[in-house]
Order: C-alpha cells, then sequence, then structure tokens
C-alpha cells in the first residue's frame, strides 16, 4: 500500500536542485532511508540517466516503495532493497552516490555511524554521500521549531534527536570523508554533502 509523507512534495524540488548540482551524470545512487518511495519515483524521473536504488529496513516501507515504484516508477527505478544502515554487512557493494534524507535525526546515532561506514565501504573516488534534514550548528542560533522538533523526537525515543554538524563532521573524518558542501534549504534545514578526503 502507498504511503505519504506531507514533507516530500514541499522538499522534493528544493532537494533535486542541489541533487542536480552534486550526482555524477551516470551510475547508481543508493538511497538510504527511503520511507514512502515518494522521494526515489520523484528523483529517478528527474534523473533519468542515474540508476535509482531505494531502500529501507522496514518492511511496510518497502512496500510502500514498490507499490509507488508499480504506479509511478521509471524504467531506472530499481526494486527496493532491505537495508538498515547499522549493520556491518548491506545488500549493495557500490554505488556512485549515497543520499539519505531525514534519517539522521530519527534513529540512533549508531545509524550514522553505519551510514559512514557503510559509504566508505562503496563510495570511491569524488562519490558523495548527502544528507539532508535539521542539524544543530555551532555558533548558529537553533530555530525555535527545530528545537521543538529535537524535544518531541527525544519524547519518542531518547536516542533520536537533532544531531550536531560538528558531531556529523567529526564522524566523517573518523570514516575518511570532509564535508565538502553545506546547503541552506527551506524550513531550516540543511543538506551536508560529504567527500573522501583526498578528493574534498
Amino acid at each position: 500500500m502507498k504511503k505519504y509523507a506531507p514533507a516530500t512534495l514541499r522538499n522534493r524540488e528544493a532537494i533535486a536542485a542541489v541533487l542536480a548540482k552534486e550526482l555524477p551524470a551516470s551510475g547508481t545512487v543508493l538511497e538510504v532511508a527511503s520511507g514512502t518511495g515518494e522521494h526515489a519515483v520523484y528523483f529517478a524521473s528527474r534523473f533519468p540517466d542515474l540508476i535509482w536504488q531505494p531502500s529501507d529496513p522496514n518492511e511496510e516501507a518497502l512496500a510502500s516503495i514498490e507499490a509507488w515504484r508499480d504506479v509511478e516508477g521509471s524504467a531506472n527505478l530499481l526494486p527496493p532493497l532491505q537495508l538498515d544502515a547499522s549493520r556491518d554487512q548491506w545488500p549493495i557493494d557500490q554505488a556512485g552516490a549515497i543520499v539519505c534524507i531525514n534519517m539522521v535525526h530519527i534513529s540512533p546515532w549508531e545509524a550514522s555511524e553505519g551510514l559512514f561506514a557503510g559509504a566508505a565501504r562503496l563510495l570511491n573516488g569524488a562519490a558523495r554521500l548527502i544528507l539532508y534534514g535539521p542539524y544543530i550548528e555551532p555558533d548558529v542560533e537553533t530555530a525555535q521549531s527545530n528545537l521543538e522538533f529535537d524535544a518531541s523526537l527525544k519524547s519518542r525515543n531518547p536516542r533520536w534527536g537533532l544531531r550536531s554538524t560538528m558531531d556529523v563532521d567529526r564522524l566523517g573524518a573518523q570514516t575518511g570523508f570532509l564535508r565538502a558542501n553545506r546547503y541552506q534549504m527551506p524550513a531550516n534545514n540543511l543538506i551536508l554533502v560529504y567527500r573522501r578526503m583526498a578528493e574534498a
């Protein structure tokens, strides 16, 4: 059954505009934590020269992705993979880029650690790891709406919550990545782009 995430319609154009600058011209893009699958359907159609590989650890999400793919999927949108970012073993061993939207704050920190470790295994050369979502930035005032969102997340699960960009940068460095770009996005979100240290 297709599921819907209202934020998708609000943010997909802005995200796609950044992806157009950061994604390779060809190859496979692994989307980690694809959720409903709405972003996957849209980005696959927006970037027809790329192979779009959605994934998610949740069975209901995988079913939703497949339902969206059946109805609106383009030829370059692959069947979804069951992938838990926190695991050491992923069902894919290479990608031209990794995109992860709204996972880092709605998951335990171990998922982010696994995401960067997986990126270190899969990405070569100048391939990017691209993260989208709300973050806390040192020396930048955090919007009240983000503070309230952070409190809400932590009330649902104390292991969730907005992450500091400093902590994410540190995690990237531990796995061989440097932040190459930062994009301010609508509704107090950011896109953070990481590349291997030799390429950044």
